[in-house]
Order: structure tokens, then sequence, then C-alpha cells
């Protein structure tokens, strides 16, 4: 079985998550997406807690068949590093043949990774590009997702511009925030 590892923050996830999630099915040979939330941020950056962007990834994936949501980062006691995790399911799941889902951004920022060598080794990259001016863009990755930030939405999350999240986050995640109080501004 192919199974293309889609990892992030969620924090929150939006419409653009969800359309690489929809892309990767279609377009590459992958039986199935595996949506992995960070457990932690790799670089200290502050979060929502892991179980709400569990819930979030789970209802803005759910209607896709063939792509689920995995707690593997908690499962891994939330000190998990990308190879780390990528060896955890090899070994756990023998007759999955791995293949990393990242956008064209993040494959600019490899050098900074542990072992990315051997993650591209272990789990070769599916490289999704996304539109914007500020996006690093290797020759031949076409930029089908939108232009959609998590650090915007919660920005104006915080700000109480919900109008400017409506189209571009998932209905059921924005209730979902709303309901939960995520994202708010200090009080």
């Amino acid at each position: 079985m192919n199974v293309g590892v889609f990892g992030g923050s969620f924090n929150p996830p939006h419409v653009a998550h969800v359309l690489a999630c929809a892309l990767v099915r279609s377009i590459e040979e992958v039986d199935r997406v595996l949506v992995v939330p960070a457990y932690k941020h790799p670089f200290a950056k502050p979060l929502a807690p892991f179980t709400d962007r569990v819930a979030m990834c789970e209802l803005a994936m759910s209607w896709m068949q063939g792509v689920e949501v995995s707690r593997v980062e908690e499962d891994l006691g939330g000190e998990s590093r990308t190879l780390r995790m990528l060896e955890h399911l090899a070994r756990t799941h023998s007759d999955w043949r791995l293949r990393l889902v990242i956008g064209a951004d993040i494959l600019a920022e490899a050098p900074r990774w542990f072992g990315f060598e051997a993650i591209a080794k272990l789990a070769p990259p599916i490289v999704l590009g996304r539109a914007g001016p500020d996006r690093t863009n290797p020759s031949g990755v076409l930029s089908l997702l939108p232009e959609v930030s998590s650090t915007r939405v919660r920005e104006a999350i915080a700000n109480g511009s919900w109008g400017e999240v409506e189209r571009v986050v998932p209905r059921s995640v924005l209730a979902y925030v709303r309901a939960r109080g995520l994202y708010a501004a200090p009080a």
C-alpha cells in the first residue's frame, strides 16, 4: 500500500490542507494519506492543544475517502522528529511504501531538518506548490494550492474578523474553534 504522510502543525487546518490531501489522492499513486499533527512544534512555536488540533483535522478531513488522521506523534512521546516518526511507521507497517507530503516552501527548509537525506530515502517527498508571491517554488512544482496561512487565520480570529476566514477554513473547524474559544485574543 502506498501511503502519503502529511505532517504539520495544523494550527488550525485550513482549505489548503484539505486540498493537499485531495490533490495527493487524485494525482499521485497514493492509496491513503495519513495526516499527522505535530505533537509539539519542532521550533518551539506555541500551538493550540494537541487534542484540539487532532479533532480539527478529523473534522476537516473526515469526508474524504482514503484520508485519516494519526496520533502517532503523541504515541511516540511527543519528542518525535520526522525521521523517527517515519521509521516507526515503516517498522509497524511493513506493507506500506511511504511518501512524505510537503510544501515547496518546506523543501527550502530541508537543510534544517534532522536527517533529511534519510527521510527522502525512506519516504521520497511529494512536493506541492502553494500560490503566493513569497513562496519558494523549485522548478517543475506547480502552484496548485491556494495562498492560505494558518498564521493569518489565527490573527483574523484573534481580531474577531471571522468573515476573513469563512472561505478558507472548513466550517466544521470554525464551529469547533468558536465553541472551544481557540485563538481568541488574550483578555
